[in-house]
């Protein structure tokens, strides 16, 4: 009883999840797509980013590249790492966290109701205002939950990068990463438990994309991952809740994180285009522009918000109703399309947007900020039109 128990529990499971697995399976890589299979059996079947306990235990492979030259021959990381000291920031003191965050209050919504992924949908039209406020506070906790497990993830990321890559100057800048990493998951985690009340799990999606980026050895993988896919995807995330949040300190702490990750994107651009260039072969490039696209395609069915979908609507709608909704509602496309404004122009930029992977993300309308500007020097006027 226990085994058929387990055995439709796992197919529920994968029936969920059926949709993501066609979406990666689309690029035909069978070397990207067998990596990426450990990950998802953790992630999609054995959920183990919700497990009873609240904590998970993942396997790493990352060697540390010490060098006992201590040579300083990359100007352009030795720049950045100088801008990185000079931007440093105390939460305590930059942010004003006396402020008062009202909860389900109709007439101070966390966001307008009218952005509301169900606005359309008849039965939520039903609810009373404070039903409808109640769901955006959710579905802003929701967010700002997997914007946390995000930045842990990047914590530790930010460590193995740091230990990984072969370059002085790369490694002190790593350092600030490390340091500004920390601060973001303090300001999230503060602002969830104190303000917001409210902690959601890990979306499976991330759960994923985190579990495959950490267990992969290739220093440059580790780069294409975190510095490239999940900060450039942050930065577009958060700076579409901080256009549509009027809440005062969500946004001044958002555009604080935002100043941090413009730098930390860079960091990956200057890391990554000329090690690509210079170093791999074309098969290696191929099989690194098959996994971006994958990886892009599990980072945007991050945010079709199953979790608030379990809370609120799932004995009301299927789950595949929910997604269409999700997938199709104004604030989510425009969500879903300013997640990639940074991360495609930074492929490009890497030389891992070509004419033969271009169809991939156009199917999905994720070429619209091809020709935006791509993460390289930055001076502060930069940071601050990143965040604008």
């Amino acid at each position: 009883m226990q085994i058929s128990s387990l055995a439709e529990t796992v197919f529920d499971r994968l029936a969920e999840s059926k949709g993501t697995f066609d979406d990666v399976a689309k690029s035909g890589n069978l070397k990207v797509i067998t990596s990426l299979m450990r990950p998802a059996v953790r992630g999609y079947v054995l959920r183990k980013g919700k497990q009873v306990d609240g904590r998970t235990d993942i396997d790493t492979n990352s060697p540390a590249h010490f060098d006992w030259r201590y040579r300083r021959d990359r100007e352009d990381l030795a720049k950045l790492y100088r801008l990185a000291k000079q931007s440093q920031w105390d939460s305590d003191t930059t942010l004003d966290w006396s402020t008062v965050v009202q909860i389900g209050n109709p007439a101070n919504p966390l966001i307008d109701p009218k952005l509301f992924p169900l606005q359309n949908y008849a039965p939520f039209q039903r609810l009373s205002e404070a039903e409808k406020a109640d769901q955006g506070h959710a579905l802003v906790s929701w967010l700002l939950s997997q914007f946390l497990h995000g930045e842990q993830g990047a914590l530790f990321a930010a460590c193995q990068v740091t230990q990984a890559v072969g370059w002085l100057d790369g490694k002190l800048y790593g350092s600030t990463q490390v340091m500004d990493e920390g601060r973001h998951v303090e300001v999230f985690h503060r602002y969830l438990d104190d303000k917001l009340k409210r902690l959601y799990e890990i979306n499976d999606n991330l759960y994923v994309v985190i579990d495959a980026l950490m267990t992969d050895g290739r220093w440059d993988m580790k780069f294409l991952g975190m510095q490239i896919l999940i900060e450039g995807l942050a930065l577009g995330a958060f700076g579409a809740l901080r256009q549509v949040s009027g809440e005062p300190l969500l946004r001044k702490l958002l555009e604080y994180v935002m100043r941090d990750e413009a730098r930390h994107v860079a960091f990956g651009v200057l890391a990554l285009q000329r090690y690509y260039r210079d170093t791999l072969t074309a098969a290696q490039l191929r099989e690194r522009e098959d996994w971006c696209f994958e990886m892009s395609v599990l980072l945007r069915n991050r945010f079709l918000a199953h979790e608030v979908y379990d809370e609120y609507w799932a004995h009301k709608m299927s789950r595949r109703q929910w997604n269409e909704i999700a997938m199709t509602a104004p604030f989510m496309l425009m969500f879903r399309k300013r997640m990639f404004k940074r991360i495609i122009p930074n492929l490009k930029r890497i030389g891992l947007l070509s004419d033969r992977i271009r169809p991939y993300y156009a199917e999905y309308g994720l070429l619209d900020y091809e020709h935006g500007k791509a993460a390289t020097e930055l001076t502060g006027d930069d940071l601050i039109q990143e965040i604008e």
